[in-house]
């Protein structure tokens, strides 16, 4: 592919209700990127203000390190890429053919109401590229709108974190918002895995999704099986 991949990440480092320290869910990053690096699409990371990346406490804990993502924990060169992320407002949207919003709760204070999130996505959509995100990140196409105005994922088959994943982590009170009713008040078709913590991604044409950390291989799997990737691969 001549175009790279954007991989987006939180700058947020707590819930502002609690001020317990939330960020970027390690995994969530490292097994798309692991997957698109062997597929030899090249990536950048940004962020909405650039630079530092918070991680998450419990997405680095023994319980939740598995190799791969313990793997690139450690790589140094990886994690200083890593938190020398580009600022999103000076990105160019031609550069790339494929968007990825991670997630974490920190995504759900920086990512919804970003216009930089919005215009660079509507840019990399508009220019037949693919917007792909998973978990909270999801939340980053609640205001994302197309050429003629309307949400984009109004109509849209979409998945992310579900209520009942909240309450069982106990963050439902934390929140600032439940994504799973937001994304229905966007109009768009959710749908989420009858089992919480399982796989579960759906794909809309070039709009694809996955509900948990669980799901982040599957989304990169389903970016590179996309009509879009075989093309250019093929050219």
């Amino acid at each position: 592919m001549n175009k790279k991949a954007l991989i987006i990440v939180t700058n947020q480092d707590k819930f502002e209700s609690t001020k317990e320290p939330t960020g970027l869910w390690l995994s969530e990053l490292v097994h798309f990127y692991d997957t698109i690096q062997k597929a030899g699409i090249k990536m950048d990371i940004a962020s909405i203000l650039g630079g530092h990346v918070p991680l998450d406490p419990k997405s680095i804990s023994e319980r939740a390190l598995d190799i791969t993502t313990k793997k690139y924990y450690e790589d140094e060169t990886f994690m200083t890429k890593l938190n020398n992320s580009q600022k999103l407002s000076e990105v160019n949207a031609n550069d790339y053919s494929i968007i990825y919003f991670t997630g974490g709760h920190g995504t759900m204070w920086d990512f919804p109401n970003s216009s930089d999130i919005q215009e660079i996505s509507q840019s990399i959509y508009e220019n037949g590229g693919i917007i792909s995100a998973v978990c909270h990140g999801v939340g980053a196409l609640l205001n994302i709108k197309d050429k003629n105005g309307e949400l984009l994922i109004k109509g849209k088959k979409v998945t992310g974190y579900s209520t009942n994943e909240e309450k069982l982590v106990d963050a439902l009170d934390k929140i600032p918002f439940q994504l799973e009713a937001a994304l229905k008040d966007a109009g768009a078709e959710y749908k989420k895995a009858l089992l919480p913590f399982t796989s579960f991604t759906r794909v809309d044409g070039r709009i694809i999704t996955g509900q948990n950390p669980q799901s982040t291989l599957e989304v990169a799997k389903k970016v590179l099986e996309s009509n879009l990737v075989q093309n250019q691969h093929q050219n």
